[in-house]
């Protein structure tokens, strides 16, 4: 749990264009609402860690570089945890789900697929339009069970959504999903708000109310 006032700027990617390690989101900390969240989260019986120095990853600056891009929004980033599952996600957001009637913002921000390896071979390519052949059997499968309210299987779509896999060579970008899904009202299911495709990966965005 980050709780810096003043958190800065982390540029954790490799491999990029020089002009994203020169972006900035000099957006003001939250230590009270971080200390709130952590209050929530040892609450429902996990452990939290704090850390005044920690700063921005680019998993939450960039997002919101786009959504406030005059970076005038307090912000807490919690770290994703990816040697926990997706139910552990889960419970972490419903911990999280009382900020919501105290004016807090829960996103979970990833990407919706990411297989970096075969968007990378798109780049290289120069196919910015092209589709990889995985892709949208899974967010179709995704859509519906949201659509649905189907959580159980949500939970183990690493086992049941098709080219889980393929799409998630490992849990850690999707993993915000499910805490923006366990903050959401029990019973009621998640809309779509947003749905493209940026190198072949899916930047699809659900909202759950």
């Amino acid at each position: 749990m980050g709780t810096a006032a003043r958190p800065e700027t982390i540029h954790d990617f490799g491999g990029f264009p020089e002009a994203l390690y020169q972006l900035r989101y000099p957006a003001p900390g939250a230590p009270e609402v971080a200390e709130r969240a952590a209050a929530l989260i040892e609450e429902a019986g996990m452990r939290v860690g704090r850390d005044p120095e920690r700063g921005l990853d680019h998993g939450t600056w960039i997002p919101l570089l786009l959504m406030y891009p005059k970076a005038d929004i307090p912000v807490a980033q919690i770290a994703v945890q990816p040697h926990r599952d997706p139910a552990h996600h889960a419970k972490l957001g419903a911990a999280l789900r009382p900020l919501r009637e105290e004016g807090v913002l829960i996103i979970g921000s990833g990407t919706f697929t990411h297989n970096l390896r075969a968007a990378f071979t798109l780049m290289r390519a120069g196919r910015a339009d092209a589709e990889l052949p995985f892709t949208e059997s899974f967010v179709a499968w995704i859509a519906e069970r949201v659509a649905a309210g189907e959580t159980e299987a949500l939970l183990a779509y690493r086992d049941r959504a098709p080219f889980a896999r393929e799409n998630h060579p490992t849990d850690e970008h999707f993993l915000p999903f499910f805490v923006a899904l366990g903050a959401g009202t029990p019973g009621k299911p998640g809309e779509r708000w947003h749905q493209s495709r940026d190198w072949g990966m899916a930047m699809d965005c659900f909202a759950f109310p």
